[in-house]
C-alpha cells in the first residue's frame, strides 16, 4: 500500500474520468477546444469534482506548463481583502506561457471570501480579462454576490450517484488488491452519501487495518452506526419499551463514540422506515429538526434524545389505541 493520499492519487487526469458530471464535462471539453473560455464558478457539494475539473481544464490547455500558468489559492484560509489586492493581481497582469493568450487563477471554498474581498476580485476579473481567467469553486453559490456570478458561467455539480461510487470503489479495489463484497459496496455508499472523496479517504483508513474490506470495518471507521441497530432503537420506542430504547441507544453513542448531532441524522433517516402513519412520521421528523436546533444552540444532548424517545413512544402508544 502505497502512503501516497488516495484522493491525490485517483483524482481525474482526463475528462472522461470524472464521473457523474456528464453535462458539465461536456461544455468545459468544448472550451478546451477552443482554446478560449468565460470566467468559470463551480457551485456544489464537497468531494463531487471542482477542484478535480479545474485541474483537469488546466492540464488540457497548458500541457507541460500548466503548472506555470495557474495560481491554485484556498479562499477560506486567504480570505481577506490583501490577498485579491497582491496576490492575485500580481498574478493576473503576467502573460501566459505558451500558445493559449491567458492563465487561470482558481479560488477554492470561494464563498468564504468577505464581501469586500469579493467586491475588489469584480474589478480584477474585468481588469484582467485579457491576461486571466478566473474559475471560482464554492459549496453555496447564494454566498458569491450576484456581480460576480453575472461575470462567470455556471456549473452546478451535484452528488455522485450509486453506480459511479460503485465503478470508483471497484477500480480502486482492483488497483490496491482489496476484498470488498456488494454489502461493504452499499456501506460505503451510504457512509459517504455520494461524495467520492469522503469515500477514498473512509476506504483507504479501512485498507491500512485489512485487505479485506467490511461492512463492519467501514461502519466503526467511519463512527457511523449500522443503520440496522438505529432501527432496533426505535422500534423499541414504538412497542413502547421506553428504558430498553434508551439504553440501547447510549450504548451504541459509547460503541461509536457518537455525538447528538451525529446520531439525530441517523434517527431521522430511519423514522421515514417505521412502521407507523406518514402523518406521524412526518411529525417525528419535524421533532428532530426542533432537537437538531435545541443541540446546536447547547441543550443537553441525551436528555433531548429521550425526548425525542418518547415523542416515538407515544407514537407508538396511539398506533395500538
Amino acid at each position: 500500500m502505497e502512503s501516497t493520499i488516495w484522493t491525490e492519487k485517483y483524482r481525474p487526469k482526463e475528462f472522461f474520468d470524472i464521473k457523474g458530471q456528464r453535462e458539465i464535462v461536456k461544455r468545459a471539453e468544448a472550451f478546451v477546444k477552443q482554446k478560449n473560455m468565460p470566467h468559470l464558478l463551480f457551485s456544489g457539494p464537497a468531494g463531487t469534482g471542482k477542484t478535480s475539473l479545474a485541474l483537469v481544464i488546466s492540464k488540457k490547455l497548458f500541457g507541460d506548463s500548466w503548472h506555470e500558468n495557474i495560481l491554485e489559492l484556498n479562499a477560506s484560509d486567504e480570505r481577506g481583502i490583501d490577498i485579491v489586492r497582491n496576490k492575485v493581481k500580481d498574478f493576473a497582469r503576467t502573460r501566459a506561457i505558451g500558445n493559449v493568450p491567458f492563465k487561470i487563477i482558481y479560488l477554492d471554498e470561494s464563498d468564504a471570501l468577505t464581501k469586500e474581498a469579493q467586491q475588489a476580485l469584480r474589478r480584477t476579473m474585468e481588469n484582467y480579462t485579457r491576461t486571466c481567467r478566473f474559475i471560482l469553486s464554492c459549496n453555496y453559490s447564494s454566498k458569491i454576490i450576484d456581480p460576480i456570478q453575472s461575470r462567470c458561467a455556471l456549473f452546478r455539480f451535484k452528488f455522485l450517484s450509486k453506480k459511479d461510487v460503485v465503478e470508483t470503489i471497484e477500480k480502486i479495489a482492483k488497483a490496491e488488491s482489496l476484498k470488498i463484497d456488494d454489502k461493504t459496496k452499499e456501506a460505503l455508499y451510504e457512509v459517504s452519501n455520494g461524495d467520492c472523496r469522503r469515500m477514498e479517504n473512509l476506504l483507504q483508513s479501512c485498507a491500512s487495518l485489512s485487505n479485506k474490506i467490511t461492512e463492519e470495518l467501514i461502519y466503526s471507521i467511519a463512527s457511523i452506526a449500522r443503520p440496522k441497530e438505529v432501527s432496533e432503537v426505535l422500534n423499541l420506542a414504538l412497542k413502547n419499551k421506553f428504558k430498553d430504547a434508551r439504553n440501547k441507544l447510549l450504548d451504541i453513542m459509547l460503541e461509536y463514540g457518537l455525538s447528538g448531532l451525529d446520531i439525530i441524522k441517523q434517527i431521522q433517516k430511519e423514522i421515514l422506515n417505521l412502521d407507523i402513519e406518514p402523518r406521524k412520521k412526518m411529525f417525528l421528523i419535524d421533532k428532530c429538526g426542533e432537537i437538531e436546533f435545541r443541540m446546536v444552540e447547547g441543550s443537553d444532548e441525551f436528555l433531548q434524545l429521550e425526548a425525542l424517545l418518547s415523542q416515538i413512544t407515544l407514537a407508538g402508544i396511539k398506533k395500538e389505541n
